[in-house]
């Protein structure tokens, strides 16, 4: 088997999602990353036997290749540490989108017919990591509302995209976070290196840390390939 990552590299200065704000301006995510103490600090400590770097983060949760937990939407959900291993270990599905326009959304003719989702992990590529760090990753084609409601029904477990976010930016009831989330089928954005799955069978692993009281979390997203 083969491992194939699907996260963006996570680093000081970061682009993130942009959130606009009533006056019109704009709310930048994003992450820091800086010694909490230098190797060069740790020395005294260690009598000069030896030095270690100790890297202080911060940043907000919903930043990088990231999964969202329903207390994301709502907050009587589920959070970040309840979510079981099983549920973000899974056999997955990666659909071709490529080609769309940014806010377009996609329709049911997207998904093949009889296609069989029950307990899958389904991936939506769109080729939008191809921007990522720049201007035009902030606009993106997204999942229709059409599609969300089938999905709802399909027994999906955990939907992915390689944009910035699952949702159009200018629909306000944020429609896929709303209705995927109240049924505790999770969202992973900003995944990358989707096409590199076309014609695989693979596993998808979105596991976040154990964190109590948290939306959403970064992870490490990838996919174990299995040889044909």
């Amino acid at each position: 088997m083969s491992f194939i990552d699907l996260s963006h590299d996570f680093e000081d200065g970061m682009p993130g999602f942009k959130l606009k704000n009533e006056d019109g301006s704009f709310t930048q995510y994003s992450a820091q990353i800086y010694p909490f103490m230098t190797h060069e600090q740790s020395r005294a400590k260690f009598q000069d036997q030896c030095e270690f770097e100790i890297t202080e983060i911060r940043f907000q949760t919903s930043v990088g290749t990231y999964i969202d937990s329903p207390y994301h939407r709502y907050r009587s959900g589920r959070d970040i540490s309840q979510i079981r291993l099983e549920e973000v270990i899974l056999p997955g599905i990666v659909i071709d989108v490529r080609g769309r326009s940014p806010f377009e959304p996609v329709g049911l003719d997207a998904l093949p017919p009889g296609l069989d989702l029950a307990g899958k992990a389904l991936l939506f590529n769109f080729g939008w990591d191809q921007y990522w760090g720049s201007e035009d990753y902030q606009a993106y084609p997204f999942i229709g509302r059409e599609v969300i409601e089938h999905l709802a029904h399909s027994g999906v477990k955990l939907v992915g995209v390689d944009t910035v976010n699952i949702d159009s930016s200018r629909d306000l009831t944020r429609p896929a976070h709303t209705r995927l989330l109240s049924q505790d089928i999770y969202i992973v954005e900003n995944l990358c290196h989707l096409d590199a799955l076309y014609g695989t069978a693979f596993r998808f692993f979105a596991v976040p840390l154990k964190a109590k009281r948290v939306a959403a979390l970064s992870i490490r997203a990838f996919a174990e390939v299995t040889p044909s």
